[in-house]
């Protein structure tokens, strides 16, 4: 007879996390960080750095201060042991390369509003037909850019380019020291364990401050089961807390429509087929959007919980059930961003709690994508 599986904590069962951005604008993530505590997520993930934290916990205290009772998220700094690592990379380019009749389709495709491009004369006098009597200003704001890299391809010129980075561990093991942090996220390619054992050491002194080591990684084919087993090999001696396992199936492409979620969800029914797989939980991110956990049910892949009326719940299991979390990323910044940028610009910095309707709003969105996964009972509105 098959073991019975043993339940997993609360925390990471019908587990919701949403990924703030690599860096992004302070009151977006603020922002976003109150709507989606409001709404019940597990966990908000942020970039490795202070002010990003500061304006994630700030969110969170907000909506605290909204809803008393309302479950605190735990909060996870992300960094990258791979300077190859998609996540960890910028778009740049100089406007003042930019023709000026460019019909700025990289303005038009980013789905994070982070390239912003306007035109501006210059001085003295030109023709109607002088190709010099105007140029372009703006570009990239670099607090907003996540890196999806869809402006790339879309350049008529060539002139965009990706720069890569590296989080700076030190900096990380202060943040792990604080009391703002409780776990952290480690994205790698699969290329090789020699970078990550590099980065895990540099993070030993400061590891078991957090409650929730999570590493990050995309299908690398058959190899990828042994990559993982030697992953948690260099980690396990040093791990106190949970250990949790992120399939990366399309990174950052889960606003792009139904289809980008086929990618993460074969990674997960790939995983559920191999027995040799590495301890720890299982959740979905890369291409995750609305669709993903109606797919994830049907393969008898997700762990689910039922709610009986407000107090109790009943946890379904099975050794199918690989799958206890979905993170979201991109899908869940653009439905709560369409919302912020209804919000009159000259209000300055928006606070979203002082418009209550746009608040709702938001809220009613973020439920819409946290609800299948907790299994929250049907909610026609709020009002």
């Amino acid at each position: 007879m098959a073991p019975v599986p043993v339940p997993p904590p609360p925390l990471l069962a019908s587990h919701a996390a949403v990924r703030a951005a690599a860096s992004a604008d302070a009151a977006d993530v603020r922002n976003l960080s109150l709507v989606y505590t409001l709404a019940g997520v597990d966990c908000i993930d942020c970039a490795a750095d202070a002010s990003v934290v500061g304006a994630v916990n700030e969110g969170i205290d907000v909506a605290a201060s909204i809803i008393p009772a309302v479950q605190r998220p735990w909060v996870m700094v992300s960094v990258n042991d791979d300077c190859r690592d998609l996540h960890f990379r910028k778009a740049e380019f100089d406007p003042e390369d930019c023709p000026q009749d460019c019909s700025k389709p990289c303005e038009k495709v980013c789905p994070a509003d982070a390239i912003s491009l306007e035109s501006v004369m210059v001085g003295g006098e030109h023709t109607q037909s002088d190709p010099l009597r105007g140029k372009l200003k703006g570009g990239v704001l670099t607090e907003r850019c996540y890196g999806c890299g869809r402006c790339l391809p879309v350049c008529p010129y060539d002139r965009i380019r990706a720069v890569s980075y590296v989080r700076d561990p030190t900096t990380t093991c202060e943040l792990l020291k604080g009391n703002d942090v409780d776990a952290i996220e480690i994205h790698t390619t699969g290329k090789g364990t020699d970078t990550f054992n590099a980065l895990w050491n540099s993070l030993s002194e400061s590891i078991n401050n957090v409650k929730l080591v999570a590493v990050s990684m995309p299908d690398i084919g058959e190899s990828t089961v042994d990559f993982m087993n030697a992953l948690y090999a260099i980690m396990e001696p040093h791990i106190q807390g949970y250990n949790l396992w992120q399939l990366d199936g399309r990174p950052m492409s889960g606003d792009i429509g139904r289809g980008a979620t086929r990618e993460t969800v074969s990674f997960a029914v790939h995983m559920a087929s191999v027995s040799e797989r590495p301890p720890g939980f299982y959740q979905l991110a890369g291409g995750t959007n609305s669709y993903t956990i109606d797919c994830l049910k049907k393969a008898g892949l997700f762990q689910s919980t039922t709610f009986r009326g407000t107090t109790t719940y009943e946890m379904i299991h099975s050794q199918q059930a690989l799958i206890g979390g979905i993170a979201y990323g991109g899908y869940a910044r653009k439905i709560i961003g369409r919302t912020l940028r209804k919000i009159p610009a000259q209000f300055g910095r928006v606070r979203i709690e002082d418009h209550p309707e746009h608040l709702l709003e938001a809220l009613q969105e973020a439920l819409s994508l946290v609800g299948p996964v907790k299994s929250y009972p049907a909610l026609s509105s709020l009002s």
